[in-house]
């Protein structure tokens, strides 16, 4: 083989290696707002077809993302390490967006690659306390639902929005999801518990339940059901398995708060 050879494989390759390094990517901030496998897979390929190169192969896993690609004789296998899976809609439909423009052509490695940069920057989140505030008076009007009385609604908008804006502080300071988790379920019914007495509730029990209503993995609980009808049980069954940790952790938390109490159901 002589060199001109040699040096068009090696440039084919160079290419191939960007190409996944982008849509890896892509898939890596899709994975990481919440997005299901199926979805994430969709938007890679696009990527990689607006490349004009051929996915052949793509494994997600809750750690990492895999992709093989090949164009004319050549192929390359790369994988990329996901971070903690959270949820994030508005960054999630922007990535989306980018895989179907990018899938018509005529955007270079370098554009898709500075528009993520961009949107990961740039997309708009609320305020932490606005989150807290929407939160906690989403665990109050549930408490409702089951059944708590106007005395605990108080306390349980309280508790769920201090909740939530203390997750958010810890999460963010890289503290273990799971011991957040029974941290802030403790922390929560302890403050919807304590609210709920002092006021003289009828309803105190559920208003300890309604105030950790907000680490309901509802996001992850659907995408683990998804994932696994959908053909990626490993996936799935990893997403079932974080979500039931996290309830596990949080009944706990919910426990020691009832001990302290002097509360049982």
């Amino acid at each position: 083989m002589d060199s001109n050879t040699q040096d068009s494989v090696v440039v084919r390759h160079r290419d191939l290696e960007r190409y996944a390094n982008a849509a890896l990517k892509a898939g890596r901030i899709m994975m990481e707002s919440g997005a299901s496998v199926s979805v994430v897979h969709r938007g890679i390929t696009m990527i990689a077809k607006g490349f004009g190169v051929e996915t052949v192969g793509l494994r997600s896993g809750y750690a990492s993302i895999a992709m093989t690609l090949r164009a004319e004789e050549t192929t390359i296998t790369r994988m990329l390490h996901l971070g903690r899976l959270g949820v994030n809609h508005r960054l999630d439909l922007a990535v989306r967006e980018l895989c179907a423009r990018a899938e018509t052509g005529g955007m270079s490695v370098e554009a898709v690659e500075a528009e993520l940069t961009r949107l990961v920057r740039e997309t708009p989140r609320h305020a932490p306390w606005f989150t807290a505030v929407a939160v906690g008076l989403a665990c109050a009007s549930f408490g409702r639902l089951l059944g708590i009385d106007w005395l605990s609604f108080g306390p349980v908008l309280l508790g769920g929005t201090l909740g939530q804006y203390l997750r958010h502080h810890l999460l963010h300071r890289g503290v273990n999801i799971f011991l957040v988790a029974g941290a802030i379920a403790f922390f929560a019914a302890t403050v919807g518990g304590l609210g709920s007495l002092a006021l003289q509730s009828t309803t105190v029990h559920l208003a300890m339940m309604a105030s950790i209503l907000l680490l309901v993995p509802g996001v992850p609980a659907t995408n683990a059901q998804a994932d696994i009808m959908d053909g990626y049980p490993t996936m799935g069954s990893a997403r079932a398995v974080w979500v039931l940790m996290i309830m596990v952790f949080a009944a706990v938390g919910v426990w020691f708060a009832e001990a302290l109490l002097g509360i049982r159901g």
